[in-house]
């Protein structure tokens, strides 16, 4: 007489506990968790900045409770020297893409005490690009990396970066599309070259913070900056009221640096295949 046994289903809590450590399961926990920390960053000013250092704790708790992985992506050695070489990299850009545009503009001085603009803006960048960063490269691609590898993640996350700013003030289906790719695509090619959620946060602090002290619109958002600046030629090259985030200047621009990023990562073993590592 033979007795046949049949499978006990797992418990609930069990498959709860493996959809949290599975790579989507811990970028949604993470992209909640960071987000809520990251509204502390709208008030400016100190709380600007204590936000970004709530959502670097969070991240951190997430990613070693939730998902059970180590995070050097946001190790405090070399933290500093990272993030000045990405501000290198981001006030670059700027600088190289208002030179060449520097005729399409018209220029002003804006009265207010210069020292107070400039901290008053560079908390809310920090904030803004410590968060944003947190969620985009440090969860959202490294758990798509996971499932379908670094080429279709970094795709996938510069899309959605881009699709997140078509509510914007002045979107258009360009200005989504040019993010995507100036912020998207540079700034996961950053981060699959150096692994380092610093020189990601770097760049992206100074590419907002150099535009606001122009005076140029971040991302659609009126500046008020060091000066007013304000567009006299063509929308495609100046951006128009969108901001030079809209230009096909940076996108170009961008697109000849995220390359040679890129290539390095390939050549440093950063990428990863697709399907592999599903853990």
């Amino acid at each position: 007489m033979s007795t046949t046994h049949t499978a006990s289903p797992q418990p609930a809590g069990r498959k709860a506990g493996r959809f949290l450590r599975s790579p989507l399961g811990w970028m949604l926990i993470g992209m909640v968790a960071v987000g809520l920390a990251s509204s502390l960053v709208s008030a400016g000013g100190v709380v600007a900045v204590l936000g970004a250092a709530v959502a670097v704790a969070v991240y951190w708790a997430v990613m070693r409770h939730v998902a059970h992985r180590d995070v050097p992506e946001i190790a405090k050695s070399g933290a500093v020297t990272q993030t000045l070489s990405g501000a290198v990299i981001g006030f670059g850009l700027i600088t190289v893409s208002m030179l060449t545009l520097l005729t399409e503009f018209s220029f002003d001085e804006r009265p207010g005490n210069a020292l107070s603009i400039v901290a008053s803006m560079a908390a809310v960048q920090v904030g803004a690009a410590v968060t944003e960063e947190l969620l985009f490269r440090g969860l959202a691609l490294q758990a798509l990396e996971k499932l379908c590898g670094s080429w279709a993640a970094l795709a996938i996350t510069a899309a959605l970066f881009g699709g997140l700013h078509a509510a914007n003030p002045g979107a258009t289906l360009w200005s989504s599309t040019a993010i995507a790719v100036e912020a998207g695509v540079l700034l996961g090619a950053a981060f699959l070259w150096k692994r380092n959620i610093w020189f990601a946060v770097g760049l992206h602090f100074a590419w907002n913070t150099g535009l606001g002290l122009i005076g140029i619109p971040v991302s659609g958002h009126a500046s008020e900056g060091l000066m007013t600046t304000t567009p006299t030629g063509p929308d495609l090259v100046t951006g128009g009221e969108f901001g030079l985030e809209a230009s096909i200047v940076p996108v170009v621009i961008s697109v000849l640096i995220a390359i040679p990023m890129l290539i390095a990562a390939h050549r440093r073993g950063n990428l990863v295949p697709m399907r592999r590592g599903r853990r």
